[in-house]
């Protein structure tokens, strides 16, 4: 089953940027990740060239960012194929402690449904 992992932060809540600990841990999850067969995809996601398309009464308005306003981003995604959600959860909880306490973030799991498996 497949999962995707969106990571939520508040960027006037983050840190500067990672430290070399951070990305170094990261990368020592990331490769066990991928040699266990769970990770299909992972990367952060910019907010600077960012543009939203809103649809109302089948109107469409295009708008573009950065939307600095926002106290919430997607920060990045993790593609995950496990076994369960709760090995998805599993995952991604220790995704969240690789970070640490200065990082204030938040992962939301969610089952891909249909498509392939």
């Amino acid at each position: 089953m497949r999962h995707m992992v969106l990571i939520r932060l508040d960027p006037s809540q983050a840190p500067d940027g990672p430290s070399e600990t951070l990305i170094e841990d990261m990368n020592t999850l990331i490769e066990e990740m991928t040699k266990a067969g769970v990770l299909l995809d992972t990367a952060g996601l910019g907010v600077d060239e960012t543009v939203r398309i809103r649809q109302t009464a089948g109107t469409q308005t295009v708008l573009d960012g950065p939307f600095t306003e926002s106290k919430e981003i997607i920060g990045g995604y993790c593609l995950l194929q496990t076994r369960s959600t709760e090995e998805a959860v599993e995952w991604a909880s220790r995704f969240l402690r690789v970070h640490g306490p200065e990082w204030n973030l938040e992962v939301e799991v969610r089952k891909i449904e249909g498509g392939q498996n």
